[in-house]
């Protein structure tokens, strides 16, 4: 069952809203929130609504199929780094071929209809590449 923080989160999804909450001593945005900061050890009561955009910051390849695996091979699994937050938050690249997938490369949500949103990131059916100019290495370096 999850906590307070990780059920606002998610009940921000079921909205197509990305909520994260930010640290009341370092500001650093945790999304999804945990309601701690790890680094300072305080409670992040403050909620921050994030865009839907961010930058793939590191990515996987996945060329190993599974039981039970519902996404064609290869496909990618990213850390993207929303606008605005300090902690990645991993999903799938799609829409790209894997080949082209990078990091720098700036992405966006594809949500899935609003009718059919739960709350469970797979209401976020993949991120994909909006076409706007790669993300300057300094801008996430830290984050790799």
């Amino acid at each position: 069952m999850p906590g307070r923080a990780a059920s606002r989160f998610l009940r921000g999804i079921e909205q197509g809203k990305i909520l994260g909450q930010r640290c009341p001593s370092c500001r650093k945005v945790y999304v999804p929130p945990r309601g701690a900061c790890a680094a300072c050890g305080v409670a992040t009561d403050e909620e921050v609504q994030l865009g839907d955009k961010g930058t793939v910051t590191t990515f996987c390849v996945v060329n190993v199929p599974f039981y039970g695996q519902k996404i064609e091979i290869p496909y990618v699994s990213a850390t993207i780094l929303l606008d605005g937050a300090d902690i990645g938050l991993m999903h799938l690249i799609q829409e790209v071929a894997a080949t082209d997938v990078h990091m720098g490369m700036r992405v966006e949500a594809v949500w899935c209809d609003p009718a059919d949103r739960k709350p469970t990131l797979e209401s976020i059916l993949h991120f994909r590449p909006t076409g706007e100019p790669d993300a300057p290495f300094d801008s996430y370096r830290e984050y790799v």
